[in-house]
């Protein structure tokens, strides 16, 4: 940026492309989508080029401002979906942590983020986030069983799979946590990614890229972790335990998620010994995420790695 702006000067233009950016994801159909992505780069500017205490103001100002023209669940939503990412992947790239430090706080703040709003329209508005969803899905499924009922399908394959709907749902509603934080990693891989385009756009400084994804390996803690969560939903199911198996089921989906993505770098290090071209690693990787068995096996594959670093015997393999 211009070195002739001043802070107080910059700090206001970043603070009102913010607000800018806000209603536009609010106001422009289908586009907003897209822009809402981009809420949290004014904040991460900001507070790279002036510190957290400017970029916290600014959170404050566009948040407020945001209020008066949205309303002010509409611009919580964004202030944390977004911008507290910002917040903190700014304050990590100006402190110089490590790409991995800076990616897993900004992931830790916007599970948080989540969190927050989840009770914020819990306790202001009264909704159940999770209990909405769930509802909706249960009248969407209903809706598709009485069309199928109007096209002439078996009414016996049609309780066969209202049964296996019915189990899933019941899950998801344990799966609370699990699924925040899915979506508190999804606002963190959008806050990183556009941050980093628009950096290189204004020749700013940026954390170091990610290792090449086949050389990505987890704690073997993760295996352990998986383990007692297996157990403990074990339990939780024989012996009625709802609290254990609530905490357990989450664990276990997220050390699993650990797994998928250490047996998929796997798979990547094999491909590149093989000289996979891209387009036949990008299908084997579509059709592995899409099957819920090949999920499963590559899951395993990722554990057994972090067991046995069989990356590691590839390479001694080729010496």
């Amino acid at each position: 940026m211009n070195s002739k702006i001043t802070p107080t000067i910059e700090g206001g233009l970043l603070t009102a492309i913010a607000v800018i950016l806000g209603l536009a994801a609010i106001y422009l159909p289908v586009l907003g989508l897209f822009v809402e992505f981009f809420c949290a780069v004014p904040i991460v500017v900001l507070t790279v080029r002036q510190g957290i205490g400017k970029g916290f103001l600014a959170f404050v100002a566009s948040l407020l401002i945001l209020a008066m023209f949205i309303g002010p669940v509409l611009a919580m939503n964004i202030a944390l979906s977004f911008e507290i990412c910002g917040l903190v992947l700014g304050y990590c790239i100006q402190k110089n942590f490590s790409t991995a430090k800076c990616f897993v706080a900004t992931f830790i703040a916007a599970f948080f983020a989540q969190i927050l709003s989840v009770a914020i329209l819990a306790v202001v508005m009264g909704i159940n986030m999770m209990e909405s969803e769930i509802s909706a899905m249960q009248e969407m499924f209903e809706d598709s069983f009485k069309l199928y009922e109007t096209l002439g399908v078996d009414q016996n394959t049609i309780n066969q799979v209202r049964g296996q709907v019915a189990p899933t749902l019941q899950l998801m509603s344990y799966l609370m946590p699990f699924i925040l934080a899915l979506m508190g990693l999804v606002n963190a891989i959008t806050c990183y990614l556009t941050s980093k385009w628009i950096f290189a756009k204004l020749h700013l400084k940026f954390i170091e890229p990610f290792p090449k994804f086949a050389e990505w390996r987890f704690s073997k803690i993760f295996l352990y972790v998986a383990t007692f969560a297996a157990i403990g939903v074990y339990w939780g199911v024989t012996r009625d335990w709802k609290l254990l198996y609530t905490i357990s089921v989450n664990i276990s989906f997220l050390a699993t998620g650990i797994g998928f993505l250490q047996g998929l770098a796997v798979m990547s290090a094999i491909a590149d010994k093989f000289n996979l071209s891209k387009f036949w690693r990008r299908l084997i990787f579509i059709i592995i995420i899409f099957n819920m068995m090949f999920i499963t096996i590559v899951s395993f594959t990722g554990f057994f790695d972090m067991a046995f670093d069989y990356r590691k015997r590839l390479k001694n393999n080729e010496q």
